[in-house]
């Protein structure tokens, strides 16, 4: 299961944060890490604050997008106290962990952590299907990055190790939930198709269909079901034109 999660890190300033979030990752035996645009090299620093675990962050992916990142997994949950611009289903991180238990049984998963100072963009947070966020000190709730790695992995861990030991619910059906190229695909045709239609205007299209993430990300669609919204689309592009 462990080896389904991927821990993402996007815009990465400092290479020591890299070090030890890798450190972090595989103390709770993690091993994916994901660097998304990273703004520093995996340097000698990178290598000290490591301690050990170097080998994560040297053979860590390396792409331009957080699209990429997460192409092939069915759960993406991104780290964030929340949505500026709109709120978003959220995740404890105990939550956060069982349901990484059960989603990996059948597929990738991504855990995706933001830009030191300035975390991720609300576009970024919108491709995530939960938000999680670490109830803090609300007097003091700045954690580093590689705190927020820790935090969130040993409730991942936590919940592995319940389910080994059969104290936590296996998946009793396969359910078949869609990739996330596979939603961004239906997006993007729903998107094209409400344009057609002028049901959304070409000045603002982020101001429904962002709404429109949120719902289907609370719905959670399964793959059989993204195919009949599409044929529905389709359907309606036909007759459209």
């Amino acid at each position: 299961m462990l080896s389904q999660v991927k821990v993402v890190l996007v815009g990465t300033s400092h290479s020591g944060n890299i070090g030890s979030a890798a450190r972090a990752m595989k103390v709770m035996g993690l091993r994916q890490m994901v660097l998304v645009d990273p703004q520093c090299e995996v340097d000698a620093q990178a290598i000290a604050m490591a301690a050990g675990a170097s080998e994560i962050a040297l053979n860590a992916t390396v792409v331009d997008s957080l699209e990429k990142a997460v192409a092939d997994c069915q759960f993406v949950v991104g780290s964030s106290a929340r949505s500026r611009t709109l709120s978003w289903p959220m995740l404890t991180p105990r939550e956060c962990g069982e349901r990484f238990v059960l989603e990996s049984e059948q597929a990738p998963v991504a855990l995706v952590f933001g830009r030191e100072r300035t975390g991720l963009t609300n576009e970024e947070l919108q491709k995530c299907h939960y938000h999680v966020a670490i109830p803090a000190n609300p007097e003091y709730s700045s954690l580093n990055l590689a705190m927020a790695v820790q935090t969130l992995c040993y409730e991942i861990r936590v919940a592995h190790l319940e389910w080994q030991a059969s104290a936590f619910p296996h998946q009793k059906d396969t359910v078949d939930y869609p990739r996330h190229e596979e939603l961004e695909r239906f997006y993007q045709h729903l998107e094209k198709v409400l344009l057609q239609t002028q049901f959304i205007s070409e000045d603002q299209p982020n101001l429904v269909m962002n709404k429109l993430r949120r719902l289907f990300s609370r719905a959670r669609p399964e793959s059989q079901e993204i195919n009949i919204l599409r044929g529905i689309l389709t359907s309606i592009e036909k007759v459209s034109k």
